[in-house]
């Protein structure tokens, strides 16, 4: 599991120069460490007061619908200045589809060549 934490991890550090963002932080809503709370308090530490909450997940289901939402509630409490915003989980977006099909591509040259 922490394998694919640490990928979550390098995902996290990617998208923080991509976008030239001053912070990012990966956070687990489970088996995983920080929880978002963690993350939440790392980057309030850091002096950032905003905070784009990006669900790494293919679709909504139950933590978008039920897990999210109260810890949300639970870190705007906590820093009750902090701005939080959460994006879409990646399903429907087009780069999707691009991903999905550079990898099936891919797996078809590797097993043709």
């Amino acid at each position: 599991m922490e394998a694919a934490n640490e990928a979550v991890r390098k995902v996290a550090a990617a998208l923080r120069e991509a976008g030239g963002f001053a912070a990012v932080e990966a956070a687990f809503l489970e088996l995983g460490s920080p929880d978002l709370m963690g993350a939440a308090e790392r980057l309030v530490a850091a002096g950032v007061e905003r905070v784009i909450v990006t669900p790494y997940f293919l679709t909504d289901g139950l933590h978008m619908e039920r897990d999210l939402p109260p810890l949300i509630e639970k870190i705007s409490k906590k820093y009750n200045g902090l701005q939080i915003a959460v994006s879409n989980t990646l399903d429907a977006h087009p780069g999707l589809v691009t991903a999905l099909l550079d990898r099936a591509l891919s797996a078809i040259h590797s097993h043709l060549s």
